[in-house]
C-alpha cells in the first residue's frame, strides 16, 4: 500500500483563498466530507499533506519508497480513484487542461516540479475538481449525492423514529446513531438527506435535500434548509439557508438568510445577518480574486458570501453579492459591508476598518475554540501568525 499524499496545486491554492490560508486544499469540505476524508475512504488508507511550510506542523507529509501524490482539489469518483490507485511508478496522470492529477514515485516529489522526468498519462474522462471558491457550493449538491451513495453501500440507517416528523421518500434519508429529530419535515424527493451522529434537528425544521449535517451539529427551531446545503460538524444553524457549505465548528444560530455561500471553521454570524446572492440587474457576480487582487467574473448569477476561519459578523450585518471576508475578521455596523475585507480587520463599511490586533485576535480565537473542548495551541497560533504577517505584507504593497 503506497503512502497517500494530497498535494496543493500552487495555482489552485491561491484561487481557493481565504479557506486555504488555514488548511491544505484537501481540507475543504464539499458534500458530506472533506476532500481528504473522501480520498482516505476511497484508498482505505490514512492520508498526509504536501502544503505550505507554515501549515506543515499541523498537516505533515509522510513519504516512503512507494508514494502516491494526488491533487488535493480532486473529488474522487470510483473510476478516477481506480485509475489513480493503479498508476505505475514514474508516471503522472494529467488532465486535458495540463493539470497534474496524480504522480506515483519511489521517491519524494513536489508539485512545483510538474511532470519533469515523469511519463505522462492523459486522463480524458470527466472529473470534478474544486478550482475556485464558488465551486465549493456549486459542486456541493452533486458531492452530497456521491458521498451518500458511498455511505449507504456499506452501512444502514437507524431511521427516523419521531412520530411527528414527516419524511418524503424516506429511503433517501440516512440517520446515524444518536441523532435526534423532532417534529420536522424532511423532503428527500430531489436528493438525499444525511443526518450525522448525535446531530439535533429541532422542532419545526424544514429540510429539502440534497442536505447533510455533521456530527454534533444542531438545526435550531424552525430552520428552513433549501437544497444543496451542508452543515459540517459541531455547528449550529438557524434561519433560512440555501446552497451553502459550513465547514464546521461555526454558528449561524438565528434568523437571517444565507445563500450560495461558504463559511470556514470557527465563524459566527450574529442574529439577523443576511446576504445577497443575486444582483438586481441579473448580471454575473464578480468576486475578489487573491490571484489578481481584482474582481473576477464567477460566471454565476448566484454567489453570496465567502468567509474565512475565525471571522465574525455582528447582529444585522448585511453582505452584498460576491463578498469575501478573510481570516479573523470582526465586521459589524450599518449598511452593506465592503466586497472584500482583508484578514485581521476590525470594523465596518460605515465606521471604517482598522487592523485587528494580533494578540486580541488570538485571544478571541483561543476562547472560541477552547469553549468547544478543543485545544487551541502553539501550532494554531503560529498558523494565525503566518497569515497575519502575510496580510501585513499585502497591505504595505
Amino acid at each position: 500500500m503506497p503512502d497517500i499524499i494530497l498535494f496543493d496545486d500552487p495555482t489552485l491554492r491561491i484561487q481557493l483563498l481565504p479557506f486555504t490560508y488555514t488548511r491544505p486544499v484537501a481540507g475543504i469540505r464539499c458534500g458530506i466530507h472533506t476532500l481528504a476524508e473522501k480520498w482516505a475512504d476511497r484508498c482505505h488508507s490514512p492520508v498526509s499533506f504536501q502544503t505550505e511550510a507554515y501549515l506543515a506542523a499541523k498537516y505533515p507529509q509522510h513519504t516512503s519508497n512507494d508514494n502516491l501524490f494526488i491533487n488535493g482539489a480532486l473529488c474522487p469518483d470510483e473510476h478516477l480513484a481506480g485509475i489513480i490507485k493503479g498508476l505505475p511508478y514514474g508516471n503522472a496522470l494529467v488532465s486535458n487542461r495540463s493539470e497534474v492529477l496524480a504522480v506515483r514515485t519511489h521517491s519524494a516529489w513536489n508539485a512545483s516540479e510538474g511532470t519533469n522526468d515523469l511519463t505522462v498519462v492523459h486522463y480524458e474522462e470527466p472529473f470534478t475538481m474544486i478550482r475556485n471558491v464558488w465551486d465549493i457550493f456549486g459542486q456541493n449538491g452533486a458531492q452530497i449525492k456521491t458521498d451518500y451513495e458511498r455511505i449507504v453501500s456499506v452501512r444502514k440507517s437507524v431511521g427516523v423514529s419521531d412520530p411527528f416528523t414527516h419524511c418524503y421518500k424516506p429511503e433517501n434519508i440516512f440517520v446515524e446513531e444518536g441523532a435526534v429529530i423532532k417534529a420536522s419535515i424532511l423532503n428527500a424527493e430531489n436528493g438525499p438527506i444525511y443526518i450525522g451522529k448525535n446531530a439535533l434537528i429541532q422542532e419545526g425544521s424544514m429540510i429539502q435535500g440534497p442536505f447533510a449535517i455533521g456530527e454534533n451539529s444542531v438545526l435550531a427551531q424552525g430552520t428552513k434548509i433549501r437544497p444543496n446545503t451542508t452543515v459540517g460538524p459541531a455547528s449550529k444553524v438557524g434561519g433560512e439557508v440555501s446552497n451553502c457549505v459550513v465547514f464546521g465548528y461555526s454558528n449561524k444560530g438565528h434568523d437571517g438568510y444565507l445563500g450560495n455561500s461558504v463559511l470556514g471553521e470557527w465563524c459566527n454570524l450574529g442574529a439577523n445577518t443576511n446576504n445577497s446572492n443575486l444582483k438586481n440587474d441579473h448580471t454575473n457576480v464578480k468576486l475578489h480574486s487573491y490571484a489578481s487582487n481584482a474582481l473576477a467574473d464567477t460566471g454565476l448569477l448566484f454567489c453570496g458570501l465567502m468567509m474565512g476561519d475565525y471571522s465574525k459578523a455582528g447582529i444585522s450585518t448585511m453582505f452584498n453579492t460576491g463578498t469575501v471576508i478573510g481570516v479573523s475578521v470582526n465586521v459589524f455596523g450599518a449598511g452593506f459591508q465592503a466586497k472584500h475585507v482583508s484578514s485581521f480587520s476590525w470594523g465596518g463599511a460605515a465606521e471604517g476598518y482598522c487592523e485587528y490586533r494580533f494578540e486580541k485576535a488570538v485571544a478571541v480565537a483561543k476562547d472560541t475554540v477552547n469553549r468547544r473542548g478543543i485545544i487551541f495551541g502553539e501550532t494554531e497560533e503560529n498558523i494565525m501568525g503566518s497569515v497575519f504577517k502575510n496580510t501585513q505584507a499585502q497591505r504595505s504593497q
